[in-house]
């Protein structure tokens, strides 16, 4: 399940309760080869054409996040509209997390989660996530 990065659940606290100033930011979506946990550590997929792929707040471009909704127990937006990436041109390894981060490199962490199944991504290969498949949720 998507968690929250340490960066983003301390924006949020100190902009709610501290009135301190938090501007939404651009997000960016990005593959792993294996868990960038809390703290934004792990291995990001490079080389190869890999680049991060913006996701628009809604009504901003496409792809981009659904309005904020019930899902379950908790609230959650998702993908409208698929998050392709481009072809590889050589092996990106295996894929095994998503992460969400405020800029197209570098930048901060904002969500992570595992995939409900790794992927391989050879060259030629084009990693896609499917329209509603990358769901974020806050309880």
């Amino acid at each position: 399940m998507p968690a929250l990065s340490d960066y983003l659940e301390q924006e949020l606290l100190d902009h709610i309760f501290n009135d301190d100033a938090y501007t939404s930011p651009s997000t960016w979506v990005a593959l792993f080869t294996d868990d960038p946990t809390d703290a934004g550590t792990g291995t990001e997929v490079s080389g190869g054409s890999y680049a991060r792929v913006r996701v628009y707040e809604n009504g901003g471009g496409s792809p981009e996040w659904t309005l904020a909704a019930v899902d379950g127990d908790a609230y959650a937006v998702e993908n409208n509209g698929p998050i392709t990436f481009p072809t590889a041109t050589a092996s990106w390894g295996t894929v095994t997390h998503v992460a969400v981060f405020d800029a197209a490199t570098s930048g901060n962490l904002l969500y992570h989660g595992e995939l409900d199944e790794s992927k391989t991504v050879g060259n030629g290969d084009v990693f896609k996530i499917l329209d509603g498949f990358l769901v974020l949720k806050l309880r």
